[in-house]
């Protein structure tokens, strides 16, 4: 018995024996396997403190765009103009030119004027005067012509308007320029754009997008802004407009630049309640400084209604000044003056491209001499501001 014992003992050794060397290369292979495939763990770096943040976000300086000067920018432009707008003069000029000018030739005058929207009571008053100019003087060739017409539109567009634009700080304060118009007119491209008029001519800005119910209006200024150098300052999408207005004047003038401009919501003119949160935002930017101008900005492509247009926001806020905006499209270049003699209200600045520094301080004698289609020696404008 004690012989069957220790039989059965070795047996049971060998077995286990023979289990753990079986088991072992196995054990050593899962233990490569772990080690290749096992994250390497990284000496964790040493604690570095982090530097506080600017209180006012800073628009970095380097790789800022050098926009081109204003001071005789609309002549530089004319060739554009030109080449959408000297039908009108060529029109003009080819009636006037006809041995007999009788009241069919008359009237289709008048008729060529109103179609380039001109408006009823400009187109009579210059028929009248060129009927008059016309039968005195006696002036038959095409020089004389040109000059007549030339002396008579510059009459209808104004020559001694002041179309300035005030800019500066003044009285402790920023300047601040409220920009409003209808959704589509170019409005908050307007706002980028003049920014750039304003640093060409040496103004430092800010930029308020107060245009928070248009999706992504705000991204869109705060890149114009950020190419020239220029602060935006912004709220939640969908926020109260007259809030971030306020936030715009309140930080510029802590932050002493010359000039704030605001993108206003684009407001569509047949509702009452978005007119009067229009005339809300005056009010509320109203309790720090004075708003010093309010730009129009009106799409010249659409003609009487644009003048509608001005009408209504004339009635909400003090439009200082008008921006057209597509005029060297299908405008019709009579828009410039009646929107001016419906409203009495000057245009000071057009735009006649989509390039960045299309935008001009507004000269009656570069754009009348675009209508007519030749050049003349005139004088630089003005810079546009003061």
């Amino acid at each position: 018995m004690e012989v069957l014992f220790i039989v059965l003992a070795i047996v049971v050794i060998a077995l286990f024996a023979i289990a753990g060397l079986v088991a072992a290369p196995v054990r050593r292979r899962r233990a490569r396997i772990r080690t290749t495939t096992a994250p390497r763990l990284a000496t964790p770096p040493p604690e570095v403190s982090s530097p506080p943040l600017p209180a006012e976000a800073v628009v970095p300086t380097s790789g800022l765009d050098v926009p081109d000067p204003t001071a005789g920018r609309l002549i530089r432009l004319r060739g554009r103009l030109a080449r959408s707008h000297n039908a009108l003069g060529r029109s003009l000029l080819t009636v006037l030119s006809r041995d007999h000018l009788d009241e069919e030739a008359w009237q289709e005058i008048e008729d060529t004027l109103l179609t380039a929207d001109m408006g009823v009571n400009a187109a009579g008053e210059l028929v009248s005067a060129l009927k008059d100019r016309v039968r005195v003087l006696g002036v038959r060739t095409p020089a004389q012509l040109r000059t007549l017409l030339r002396d008579e539109l510059l009459a209808q567009v104004g020559t001694s308007t002041d179309r300035g634009l005030v800019t500066a700080a003044h009285d402790g304060h920023p300047a601040i320029i409220l920009v409003v118009g209808v959704n589509g007119t170019g409005k908050t491209t307007t706002c980028g754009k003049l920014a750039r008029v304003l640093v060409a001519d040496g103004r430092t800005v800010l930029l308020g997008a107060a245009d928070t119910f248009r999706a992504a209006a705000a991204d869109q200024l705060q890149t114009w802004g950020d190419r020239v150098g220029a602060h935006t300052v912004r709220g939640p999408e969908g926020g109260d407009p007259a809030s971030v207005a306020f936030d715009a004047v309140q930080r510029g003038n802590v932050q002493g630049v010359d000039t704030v401009v605001i993108d206003t919501a684009g407001r569509l003119h047949t509702k009452t309640g978005l007119m009067d949160q229009l005339g809300k935002v005056k009010r509320v930017v109203e309790k720090q400084f004075p708003v010093d101008e309010t730009l129009l900005v009106l799409d010249a492509t659409t003609g009487q209604n644009g003048v509608i247009q001005a009408r209504v926001f004339t009635e909400v806020v003090k439009v200082t000044g008008i921006v057209l905006t597509k005029l060297d499209g299908t405008a019709k270049g009579g828009i410039v003056v009646s929107v001016q003699q419906a409203l009495g209200i000057p245009v000071k600045l057009i735009g006649l491209g989509e390039g960045p520094d299309d935008l001009a301080p507004f000269d009656a004698e570069a754009f009348v001499d675009a209508l007519l289609g030749e050049p003349t020696a005139i004088s630089p404008p003005p810079a546009g501001t003061r």
